[in-house]
């Protein structure tokens, strides 16, 4: 039992650090820092491929589509709001193009090749902005300490530590914060984007 204790530990500790890591890419890449985006391009691009390659099964075209994501994100890089993890957005960001890429496509596709699901919005930025809408909707439910904290974290990329030295507090109450911001979120959105975590 012992054992499994420190496993979740050390486990809850990674995933904090890795977004912290993103936070601060992300904070670089406003500032037009290309070694950072190159940091998150190499980080983030099997992943994405897999994921996207899951619902096309077409490597060209999966290859395309990833590579127009990460174009998008340098071309808009500073006016790019992300109201969650860098990661979520990343992926939410590869299904809705795999979806588009699917409906543009789906009278060359049999309806037996799909998911029921792949064609359940008219436009995948109408799913990206409702997505953005529960978002805002959980945060505005979040205890207000626990809302100011993960606000600043998301609204103005903010590091941990940057955060505890505004409001005077510990970067462990920060990250405690964050993880019950993001846990309240994460089951506030539901099955839906359970993807996303």
């Amino acid at each position: 039992m012992l054992k499994f204790y420190y496993f979740m530990y050390f486990y809850r500790r990674n995933i904090m650090e890795a977004q912290n890591d993103d936070i601060l890419l992300l904070k670089l890449i406003k500032q037009d820092d290309q070694l950072a985006f190159k940091q998150v391009f190499y980080k983030y691009i099997d992943p994405l491929s897999h994921f996207v390659n899951f619902y096309i099964h077409d490597w060209d075209a999966t290859e395309e589509l990833v590579m127009d994501l990460f174009s998008f994100i340098w071309e808009n890089r500073t006016t790019l709001e992300i109201k969650i993890t860098l990661k979520a957005y990343l992926f939410q960001a590869a299904k809705n193009k795999a979806f588009t890429h699917i409906r543009d496509k789906k009278d060359t596709v049999a309806i037996d090749d799909v998911s029921g699901q792949l064609f359940s919005t008219e436009d995948w930025q109408v799913e990206f902005d409702e997505l953005s809408r529960l978002v805002e909707e959980a945060v505005s439910l979040l205890p207000e300490k626990c809302r100011e904290i993960f606000s600043r974290s998301r609204d103005k990329n903010l590091t941990n530590r940057e955060i505890a030295e505004e409001l005077g507090i510990s970067v462990k109450t920060v990250e405690g914060q964050i993880t019950i911001a993001l846990k309240k979120i994460k089951a506030f959105l539901g099955d839906k984007y359970a993807y996303l975590w």
